[in-house]
């Protein structure tokens, strides 16, 4: 076992390579990239001073006024355009194993000092939104398995597939709308409040709380309905499983079979996702933090596609593929430890 998570550990770095690679090919030949932006607001700055009295010559546009070759030459050497696209992409990759992850070419700003400002709010996100996934998913199907058929399972799958036809974006949407216009419960988004440093400390807690809630309701939509009738679905199928007739017929009560041995079983797909859930302790939801106005990662990450600020768009794409190419690893590993007759070679 231990030289088969040995050989997956030593596949990450060519898949990491692999994965930067195409997105960094595509953000060469992207039209309106920070090149074409910066073009576009010389000429637009030298046609309100009147520039296109000038000699047109130098200029290369062919309508009106425009860069230099020269300054073109230097804002192609500033953005990194004068090297093909692979050369560019091993500096780049050079960079990176030194640390670096480049400048942020919007806010002017190393790469890496952008993602850690926001580390705190997404992990915060992220830890809690696992924790309570988890925490409520796994006894909810376990007790919707156990009570079959009844009122209880009949009226919490509507709840469940009530919210997973609503994507969490909407519902976001749909929450602020109600609980912040219209009632006034919550704030209408941030991580905190504008007056958060004048607080107590029981009251920064209420405040994060306060503004927390919302959000994580959207989190995890998502994932709840999934886990929880993946839960509810292997356990009524380990339940109805020969090893259970058996276990019973020895003499130990039903209770004590399902949590000795049936729950154990039913947990081994739980550990199979957990590889993939475990991204959103980094890269959260786009959609969700514009939503509600949160400075996390995922904010970031859709400002950088708009604003084409490629340096942040590749530090993402990397943080967030490492990320998930390690929980893949942890995931395997769980399954090892959840059932031991499972031997990777």
């Amino acid at each position: 076992m231990r030289d088969y998570f040995v050989r997956r550990l030593l596949l990450i770095p060519p898949t990491l390579i692999g994965v930067t690679l195409i997105v960094f090919v595509i953000t060469r030949f992207v039209p309106g990239g920070p090149l074409e932006r910066a073009i576009m607001e010389a000429q637009m700055a030298s046609m309100g001073q009147g520039g296109g009295s000038g000699n047109s010559g130098s200029s290369i546009s062919g309508e009106g006024p425009g860069l230099s070759e020269d300054q073109l030459e230097e804002l192609k050497r500033y953005y990194g355009f004068d090297k093909p696209a692979v050369v560019a992409y091993f500096h780049w990759l050079g960079n990176l194993v030194q640390g670096d992850l480049g400048v942020s070419t919007r806010y002017q700003d190393s790469v890496w000092s952008q993602i850690t400002q926001r580390f705190p709010i997404s992990i915060f996100y992220g830890v809690t939104t696992l924790i309570l996934t988890y925490s409520i998913c796994i006894p909810l199907g376990v007790l919707k398995a156990l009570k079959h058929r009844t009122f209880l399972d009949t009226s919490s799958s509507i709840i469940v597939f009530c919210g997973y036809a609503i994507p969490g974006y909407a519902l976001g949407s749909l929450l602020l709308l109600f609980f912040s216009v219209q009632l006034g419960w919550f704030p209408m988004g941030g991580f905190t409040s504008i007056y958060f440093e004048d607080l107590t400390f029981w009251e920064k807690i209420r405040d994060v709380l306060n503004h927390a809630f919302l959000p994580l309701i959207c989190y995890m939509i998502g994932s709840f309905a999934v886990t929880t009738l993946l839960m509810k679905n292997h356990l009524m199928d380990n339940m109805a499983a020969d090893y259970m007739r058996t276990a019973v017929a020895k003499g130990l009560s039903f209770k004590s079979a399902v949590f000795k041995h049936a729950l154990r079983n039913s947990m081994i797909p739980i550990a199979t996702t957990f590889g993939q859930n475990i991204t959103l302790v980094l890269t959260g939801s786009f959609l969700i933090e514009t939503i509600f106005d949160i400075d996390g990662i995922g904010l970031l990450g859709i400002s950088a596609v708009f604003d084409r600020d490629y340096p942040v768009v590749m530090g993402i794409v990397f943080l967030s593929s490492l990320l998930l190419l390690l929980g893949n690893v942890i995931s395997d590993a769980l399954v090892a430890v959840v059932d031991p007759r499972i031997r990777f070679k």
